[in-house]
C-alpha cells in the first residue's frame, strides 16, 4: 500500500467530503502519521473509512469523525485540552499539534503505555497521559476544550463543569442506533449552549451506562 496516496485519498474522499474544510485541521491530519498509531494487524486499514478494532472492545474513530471533532473544537495554540479516551494516542497526537497542552485520560493502563511510546516517537512532549476512570475524574484545573471519544447515554454536567469560560466540549450523546454528536460551549456567565453537529454511533464510554433503578 502506498501510504502517501492512501493519506491523500483519505483527506479528499473522506475528510473534505464530510465538510472538514479548516486548513489547520487538514494540515494536522496530513502531518500526523495515522499508520503509526494503528494496531499492526490493521495497518492496511489505517486510512479506510471505518473504525478500527482495539483491545477491551474499544475502537479507533473513523477518520471523518476525527476531522469533524477537531474542526468543531477550534483549538488555538494557547489552549489547554482534555481528551477522554486515549486509545492508541492518535487523537492526542493531533491535538498536541494544535494546542499548548493536552491531558489525555484512559481507564486502560495498557492503552496509556502504548500511546506513550507512540507519542514519544512523534516528539509530542506537550501531552500528559493519565490512567483513570473519566467519570470519577477530579482534575485541579479547567480546560479550553474537551474531546470525548466515546459516547454517553445522556448529557450531564460532569464534563461541562471542567470547561473554562468560552470552553468547548465535543461529545456524542445517546444510545444505539440513535446518537448525536454535540458541541457544548460554556458562556462567560457560567451557562452553556448545545449545538447538534451530526448523527453517528460510537462505542459507549466505560461505566457510562448505568443500570436503570429498580422500581416496585
Amino acid at each position: 500500500m502506498n501510504l502517501d496516496v492512501a493519506r491523500t485519498q483519505m483527506l479528499g474522499q473522506q475528510i473534505r467530503a464530510w465538510d472538514v474544510l479548516d486548513d489547520k485541521v487538514l494540515r494536522t491530519l496530513e502531518a500526523t502519521p495515522r499508520e503509526r498509531f494503528v494496531p499492526r494487524e490493521y495497518v492496511e486499514l489505517a486510512f479506510a473509512d471505518t473504525e478500527i478494532p482495539l483491545a477491551h472492545g474499544q475502537s479507533m474513530l473513523a477518520p471523518k469523525i476525527e476531522g469533524r471533532l477537531l474542526q468543531a473544537l477550534q483549538i488555538e495554540s494557547t489552549d489547554e485540552v482534555l481528551e477522554i479516551g486515549t486509545g492508541t494516542g492518535y487523537m492526542a497526537a493531533c491535538l498536541a499539534r494544535l494546542a499548548k497542552r493536552v491531558t489525555s485520560v484512559d481507564i486502560f493502563g495498557d492503552f496509556v503505555d502504548g500511546a506513550r511510546a507512540r507519542l514519544i516517537e512523534q516528539d509530542a512532549g506537550n501531552v500528559e497521559l493519565v490512567v483513570a476512570d473519566a467519570l470519577t475524574l477530579d482534575l485541579p484545573g479547567r480546560f479550553d476544550a474537551i474531546a470525548v471519544t466515546a459516547s454517553v447515554p445522556d448529557l450531564d454536567e460532569h464534563f461541562i463543569k471542567m470547561l473554562r469560560p468560552h470552553g468547548r466540549l465535543f461529545i456524542v450523546v445517546g444510545r444505539a442506533p440513535v446518537m448525536e454528536a454535540c458541541l457544548v460551549t460554556m458562556n462567560a456567565d457560567g451557562d452553556w449552549t448545545t449545538e447538534s453537529l451530526f448523527e453517528t454511533v460510537l462505542t459507549p464510554l466505560i461505566n457510562a451506562e448505568r443500570p436503570e433503578p429498580f422500581v416496585l
